[in-house]
């Protein structure tokens, strides 16, 4: 952590740089003999210049070094000498480049902004920031890509409001790239559009599998092993005091009752979506109480497999027992912040939240935001 600090500072004052080589150089002509030269120091102040300032900051700090180098040469008494012309036309020379450099990133630049507003417009698309609150229900996501300057990745999550209640799906695409981004895209829709239409969890879920199946077929891969996606699926009934949760190869969901939490494990185990062909067996669908002021936290592995430096994986029932939180907003403001403490800061894996907390009709659990 305290290594990501230094570069942090480092990063902030790198547009110093020029000006410090072209300062270094300047102290490094004076104080050595005639003969030596600080040509290189010149060109280096430059060419840092190229990534790190804009187009005019880069041409300032060309002539900047052309005019020090100038002066140092009539400051030791050189006058029209080879060496002042080819030094000079080095530094001019350089100059040049630099410019052609600094347009040429600003360029690359630009077209990488591009890409991350289309990430982020495709983000929000797949991953819409889901309600705040839904009758009682009040909800938090959250979403952490592995890379730090990805969008989206293989994690997903959605909650929608159907006439049969409220539905929520969290799930985890195996494998990386777009072919996870597309399973991701081909599981949320296809989840918004049932859950409006199938009338049972089990059934959403069945239609789910269908889905992921033909999709996996249709990209081309050579084994059913090699597409899935494990999924927590939940329902909770209008008025009623509980939920429904189909796990399917996901980690158990956590249940917050006061200042204490469990893992709600599944009453029979479920193959991930999928890869219902090999087992057969019927959707198992668990029935789990949900008073007032209960939250439920769904998430992906990327949280539990989190890992310090030692190498001991993070625990979120273990470290959230004993703190009580008021509403869904704080449960993973709390998780993100404690999860990042515990790893350092390293990111191994895609990780998305999503919280849950049943309050009063006409009450709002406080929130960190």
């Amino acid at each position: 952590m305290a290594r990501l600090g230094v570069w942090k500072w480092l990063g902030k004052r790198s547009r110093l740089l020029p000006a410090i080589l072209l300062l270094f150089a300047m102290s490094t002509d004076l104080a050595t003999p005639r003969t030596v030269s600080a040509a290189a120091l010149y060109a280096a102040a430059i060419l840092a210049a190229a990534p790190l300032l804009s187009l005019r900051g880069t041409v300032l700090t060309g002539a900047s070094a052309f005019l020090l180098d100038w002066a140092m040469f009539r400051y030791f008494g050189y006058r029209r000498n080879p060496i002042e012309f080819s030094e000079l036309a080095m530094v001019a020379t350089v100059t040049v480049i630099a410019i052609f450099l600094n347009r040429l990133i600003h360029h690359r630049k630009a077209q990488l902004q591009s890409v991350r507003d289309i990430a982020a417009a495709a983000q929000r698309a797949v991953l819409p920031r889901p309600p705040e609150r839904l009758g009682p229900l009040c909800f938090a996501a959250r979403y952490e890509a592995a890379q730090t300057d990805a969008q989206i990745g293989g994690d997903l999550y959605a909650v929608v409001d159907t006439p049969f209640g409220v539905r929520c799906v969290i799930g985890d695409v195996r494998g990386k790239g777009m072919g996870a981004v597309r399973a991701v895209a081909v599981c949320t829709v296809t989840f918004r559009e049932a859950a409006q239409q199938e009338s049972s969890l089990a059934a959403l879920v069945e239609r789910l599998e269908r889905a992921v199946a033909l999709d996996a077929r249709q990209a081309g891969n050579v084994s059913e092993l090699e597409g899935f996606i494990t999924g927590a699926f939940v329902e909770f009934p209008r008025g009623g005091g509980e939920f429904r949760l189909v796990n399917r190869g996901h980690p158990a969901p956590l249940l917050f009752l006061g200042d204490t939490v469990q893992y709600i494990e599944p009453g029979r185990p479920g193959l991930p979506l999928g890869l219902a062909a090999l087992a057969g067996d019927p959707v198992c669908v668990d029935t789990v109480a949900f008073p007032e002021g209960a939250s439920l936290l769904l998430y992906t592995d990327g949280l539990t497999e989190a890992r310090d430096e030692t190498g001991v994986f993070y625990d979120p029932a273990a470290r959230c027992t004993g703190h009580r939180c008021p509403g869904p907003d704080a449960i993973v403001d709390a998780l993100l912040a404690d999860v990042h403490r515990h790893t350092g800061g390293r990111r191994t894996d895609d990780m998305a939240l999503l919280a849950i907390t049943r309050t009063p009709d006409k009450a709002r659990p406080a929130s960190t935001r």
